[in-house]
């Protein structure tokens, strides 16, 4: 018996030593299946927008700030669906009646894409009222906001309400002139703040975009809450907004039954027109050169959601 285990030992130790040879001749063939970083990149990027989405849309909530009531006529729902700025007749005094800054000294009122009869003056003033409040300053918990006067005016329209909102309202979309190119989405009823969306341009965590790179933060400008989704209110004035690279030197984007030219400058592009139908493809976007030839088309963006949810 005890020969008998004496050779089963022997021949365990025979087979482990036997392992262990084989083990180290192939310790540097032996190479892990390749992490798929593409995906995990992407999978960040997107928690890091979430991330931030979900920390601007907290930093104000339902902000009582009294403020004039923007006028929007009854057929400004009919708006061009151009993304060429409206022309608005400048005001010499604010709806609150605050005499207004010169021209001159307002170089962002010839760039900002304006809509629905909404004049800079008034867009100007909503966005003071969005950062004029106890939500929007810095303390604990809570990401400050730059200067009302740091911010360039880059869209204002008319907001669409739904089964999430109370009302129609104005979107205002400003960019602070940093270098974190910080930017923010303010929604208002009748001159009171509804709620922000702060973030700050994340186009250098994605190497390998495209030339035209659609803000993940403003899809509220043209999306109505999911729980309509197939039941949107119409007709429904819709936006995108984003970064271009210095090749492009025009975009078009096309949603629904709408199409429209963006405006293009200093680095961003805004579109933004009218939908009288109800869609479930997300807008569809193309980037040319200065030559004309496309180099950019959303359909071959791995990185842009073609569908709504």
């Amino acid at each position: 018996m005890n020969d008998d285990r004496r050779h089963m030992d022997d021949g365990e130790r025979d087979f482990e030593e036997d392992l262990r040879e084989l083990l180290a001749e192939d310790a540097y063939t032996i190479r892990p299946s390749a992490a798929p970083y593409p995906q995990i990149r992407r999978q960040g990027v997107a928690e890091r927008r979430r991330r931030m989405a979900l920390a601007g849309a907290a930093l104000a909530t339902l902000v009582a700030v009294p403020a004039g009531v923007y006028g929007l006529g009854a057929g400004s729902a009919q708006g061009s669906t151009a993304a060429a700025p409206t022309p608005s007749a400048p005001a010499s005094a604010s709806a609150s009646g605050k005499a207004s800054p010169s021209p001159s000294a307002q170089p962002d009122r010839a760039e900002a894409a304006l809509f629905d009869g909404i004049t800079y003056d008034q867009a100007r003033e909503g966005l003071e009222n969005c950062l004029d409040s106890e939500f929007t300053r810095s303390g604990p918990g809570r990401p400050g906001l730059a200067p009302a006067d740091e911010y360039t005016i880059v869209l204002a329209m008319r907001s669409t309400g739904d089964s999430n909102t109370g009302g129609d309202g104005v979107f205002v979309v400003a960019q602070a002139d940093d270098e974190d190119r910080s930017s923010l989405i303010c929604r208002l009823e009748d001159g009171v703040t509804q709620g922000i969306t702060a973030f700050t341009d994340d186009s250098d965590l994605i190497p390998d975009e495209g030339a035209v790179l659609v803000n993940p933060n403003g899809n509220r400008l043209f999306k109505q809450t999911v729980l309509d989704h197939g039941r949107w209110r119409l007709p429904f004035r819709w936006a995108v907004i984003g970064n271009v690279k210095p090749s492009v030197a025009r975009v078009t984007v096309s949603y629904g039954d709408s199409r429209a030219e963006a405006t293009v400058g200093k680095g961003r592009f805004v579109a933004s027109g009218v939908l009288n139908e109800q869609v479930t493809r997300a807008p569809h976007i193309k980037g040319y050169d200065a030559g004309g030839e496309l180099i950019y088309d959303s359909d071959d963006d791995k990185y842009w959601e073609k569908t709504l949810p």
